[in-house]
């Protein structure tokens, strides 16, 4: 530090200056006296002089003293000072004295210590909401007053970066974003969430609806004092649970409709009887012939859906032996060839040259899969036209898998309806009426959940007017 600018080099200059204009004023008034009065006038003025010299060189020891106790001093206050303010918070003064300078010192280290307290405690603190922010499955997004996006969690990140992805002019005309996504800003699906939380000042929720995606939004406003400084927003993908509430509505009211049917026609018929509107044996018969069918549809339905429930909740007993799917191919043809030529249809067999052989499989499950879809295709494919069932092996990825396909030349399903075929009581001919043989509904679901048991997939394929084909692909390997 330059003595000159220093508190000391300038009150030694201010002391040097008021004791020479001391000195010089005493001079010019006592110089006279001194001449005429004194008769040895050299001597004082020699007296005078030492005076002068002496003085001087005591301010001189005094600066010096000052600058060692004072400056010195206040010299590692500041820079102990700069030193926290470069976030060496460890620093201490090693000052030992009894006056103000040693006060301030151990004020100094008090405040030293208990800030480094305090932004240990405040990291602890940022680490600890970081580590829970990181670990929420929840998206968690902070806006500032202006829309402006200022804290994210990973989930959060993510999500905004696949919603500035979208095109949000695409959206229904009831949700349209004409302005878009800018770069941190608040999602246009959040916007009209974040005005109400800013005007209204209390926490809002809703649900929005991006694409196929169902988010639950919560979003609360952020104080600074009694003023909102923004607003923090929690997204939860709650897709599936939608998704899952309205199959359980759908399912309950497919199986209502299922079961109201046969119920309706065995209270008819079994009303009929009591009223003895039947005329004759051959007509009572007849009556209660139609009950008994109804009943055996409602035992199919009740066994199809304990049958689901428990593939579904993964209680399905399966007996994984090794399975020659060819012998088993061949018992399904002999098995429907006799239906085939009542139905003047055409059912054929075009089995793989090599053997095939599943290491682990559950060979009753399986037969229940054929069974399933060649009965659908029965069901779906006029007299004259052909049911084909074809097996090849393939590798797919370095795995070895068995494909099965069953063709039919029925009417085919639609395009739209082929992505829902699997599920419980889906019907893509909304107009067909169920005879006798008609099915429960839940075929394809539960062939769907054998396969997949299997660790395999079942596909469909499909043209109107022309067919559609079952493939079913099989690891030939344990898994």
């Amino acid at each position: 530090m330059n003595f000159w600018r220093s508190l000391v080099g300038k009150l030694w200059i201010t002391i040097i200056c008021l004791v020479a204009v001391v000195l010089i004023t005493l001079g010019l008034f006592l110089l006279p006296y001194i001449d005429s009065n004194f008769a040895n006038s050299g001597a004082i003025k020699r007296l005078f002089m030492y005076a002068c010299m002496i003085g001087f060189s005591l301010t001189t020891f005094f600066a010096l003293f000052l600058f060692t106790k004072i400056t010195q001093p206040m010299h590692q206050v500041i820079e102990a000072a700069n030193d926290i303010r470069r976030g060496e918070y460890g620093t201490r003064l090693t000052l030992v004295t009894s006056d103000e300078i040693g006060q301030l010192a151990t004020s100094f280290n008090h405040m030293a210590e208990e800030l480094e307290k305090n932004i240990r405690s405040l990291n602890h603190e940022k680490g600890h909401l970081s580590s829970v922010l990181r670990s929420m499955s929840d998206a968690v997004i902070t806006f500032d007053i202006e829309g402006r996006i200022i804290l994210t969690n990973p989930h959060g990140q993510a999500l905004l970066e696949t919603w500035s992805d979208l095109s949000w002019e695409a959206e229904s005309e009831s949700e349209l974003y004409p302005e878009g996504m800018g770069s941190g800003e608040v999602p246009p699906p959040l916007r009209r969430l974040f005005d109400s939380t800013l005007n209204q000042g209390g926490d809002q929720r809703s649900q929005v609806h991006v694409r196929q995606g169902v988010w639950s939004v919560h979003m609360a406003p952020l104080y600074s004092e009694d003023s909102i400084r923004g607003a923090v927003a929690v997204l939860r993908d709650v897709t599936e649970e939608v998704r899952l509430e309205k199959m359980r509505r759908d399912f309950v009211a497919n199986v209502s409709h299922e079961i109201r049917t046969p119920l309706s026609m065995m209270q008819g018929y079994s009303e009929a009887l009591l009223d003895g509107m039947a005329s004759s044996p051959e007509e009572s018969s007849e009556l209660v012939q139609v009950i008994h069918d109804e009943s055996l549809r409602m035992g199919r339905l009740v066994k199809d859906l304990l049958d689901l429930a428990r593939m579904e909740a993964g209680h399905t007993d399966m007996k994984k032996t090794q399975v020659n799917m060819g012998e088993l191919l061949e018992r399904m043809y002999r098995k429907f060839s006799v239906r085939a030529k009542e139905r003047g249809i055409i059912l054929e067999l075009n089995p793989a040259g090599d053997a095939l052989i599943l290491k682990a499989a559950d060979e009753d499950k399986l037969e229940q899969v054929l069974t399933n879809l060649l009965d659908n295709a029965f069901r779906h494919t006029p007299a004259d036209k052909h049911i084909s069932m074809l097996s090849r092996s393939t590798v797919l990825e370095g795995r070895r898998f068995l494909e099965i396909d069953i063709r039919d030349e029925g009417m085919g399903i639609p395009p739209e309806d082929l992505p829902y075929i699997f599920d419980r009581f889906y019907k893509a001919d909304k107009a067909r009426v169920r005879g006798e043989s008609g099915g429960t509904g839940l075929g394809l679901a539960i062939v769907k959940n054998i396969v997949e048991s299997h660790h395999g997939t079942v596909s469909a394929s499909s043209k109107l007017g022309e067919g559609t084909t079952f493939t079913l692909r099989l690891p030939v390997e344990k898994q």
